[in-house]
């Protein structure tokens, strides 16, 4: 064995035991650090089949930095590893100035999975839509890219274009889509009044002041006349969650809205001040599988706390504090530190919510990609492939019927 593989496989091994001894495996039990070991023993023992019995010599330091993203991914779809290379290209995207293509991303079945589109950013514009698969970016394999590369690498400068390739059911084979990087403006509250005086609100993303907004256009409603409310969260994915909470607490006046806890992260309860509590009209929450993060909060707070009924699709679950941590040879972690908890106490990047009325989303089988033959713009294949009828919305309205307000 030559020196240089040598030292290699012990600064390797040196690597995971240091992750056990950091916490990556430990319960602060014995019995929990026993394993720990064996499992070392065991990784040890593969890596030296690998270095002794592989068709060819190995790349050891690849060997090594897989085995590094895999560990961290293996925890949940948040946590990463980034090599150097991968740590220097985050920093810069994270700077600001920096375009994005407009869409919240997850990973799903191991791949990129699109959790919301921004409505009017470059996403859509491209025909992407919610619960796609990105199977590659720029020819690599989403596979092999933990969350923090897949978004640092959709991330770039104003007007560039980052190809993609998706996968739906639909399609037996990969669509080749490039999309133009925009800066990203998460579009106003909309809201607009329907019948037998029931406001209607709609919200995209929970950016900071999103909460400040809601409430505004909740006054304007019931300046209006509005006497029940129905809250649309459908493919509300991105935000903080701080904004998800002071948005819940614009309908409770007491109660625990959410809370933090962790292993070494002490439970931070999140409750209702009823100094903020801005209306007791009835309300129903509009949720589907791109309702993620602050919008969950929102949703489980008023399902739980018995204030409004939660209407449409079981959401995508996504509610976790994230801690970064820089290693010595300028590599980083990003280490899922603490979890946030419905009322009940179910995590909600587990659980995800479950509606207590569910109801299929419509258009789910009706959008599609563009075929690679058809000439109609992006705006008009959205036009064309749009239901005309959202069975989410009237089951909401039907369920308001059966509520009265109190004022």
């Amino acid at each position: 064995m030559s020196t240089k593989l040598k030292i290699a496989i012990i600064a390797s091994s040196l690597a995971i035991l240091l992750f056990t001894l950091a916490g990556g495996f430990v319960n602060v039990r014995a019995s929990s650090n026993d394993g720990a070991y064996r499992q070392l023993s065991v990784y040890s023992e593969v890596l030296s089949r690998i270095r002794l019995e592989y068709v060819e010599e190995p790349n050891i330091a690849g060997v090594t930095d897989g085995a590094l993203h895999g560990l961290l991914e293996s925890l949940d779809a948040n946590s990463s590893y980034l090599s150097p290379e991968e740590y220097k290209h985050y920093k810069s995207m994270k700077s600001g100035g920096k375009a994005d293509i407009g869409a919240d991303i997850s990973k799903r079945f191991g791949y990129a999975a699109v959790v919301a589109v921004i409505p009017g950013g470059p996403a859509e514009k491209a025909g992407i839509e919610s619960s796609d698969i990105i199977e590659s970016i720029e020819g690599k394999s989403t596979h092999d890219m933990s969350l923090a590369e897949i978004r640092s690498v959709l991330a770039g400068e104003p007007g560039t274009t980052v190809n993609v390739a998706v996968v739906r059911p639909r399609r037996a084979e990969p669509q080749k889509i490039a999309i133009t990087r925009e800066l990203i403006t998460i579009p106003p509250v909309s809201d607009k009044m329907l019948s037998d005086n029931v406001g209607y609100i709609q919200v995209d993303s929970f950016p900071e002041g999103k909460s400040q907004e809601i409430a505004a256009k909740i006054s304007d409603l019931q300046k209006q006349g509005a006497k029940k409310l129905v809250l649309d969260l459908r493919n509300s994915a991105g935000g903080v969650e701080s904004e998800g909470v002071a948005t819940a607490n614009l309908f409770l006046d007491h109660g625990t809205i959410t809370y933090l806890q962790g292993q070494k992260y002490p439970r931070q309860a999140f409750n209702a001040d009823p100094s903020k509590d801005l209306t007791k009209l009835p309300v129903a929450v509009l949720v589907n599988r791109g309702t993620a993060g602050p919008a969950e909060i929102v949703a489980a707070a008023i399902l739980e706390n018995a204030r409004g009924d939660v209407v449409g699709d079981k959401t995508f679950g996504d509610g976790s504090v994230q801690k970064l941590i820089e290693m010595p040879d300028n590599s980083a972690l990003i280490l899922s530190v603490a979890k946030y908890y419905s009322p009940s106490g179910k995590a909600i990047q587990d659980t995800a919510v479950t509606p207590n009325v569910l109801v299929a989303d419509s258009t789910d089988d009706e959008g599609g990609l563009p075929d690679e033959d058809d000439v109609t713009t992006p705006d008009e294949q959205h036009q064309k492939v749009k239901s005309p009828i959202d069975d989410q919305l009237n089951k909401a309205l039907e369920v308001l019927k059966n509520r009265e307000s109190k004022g």
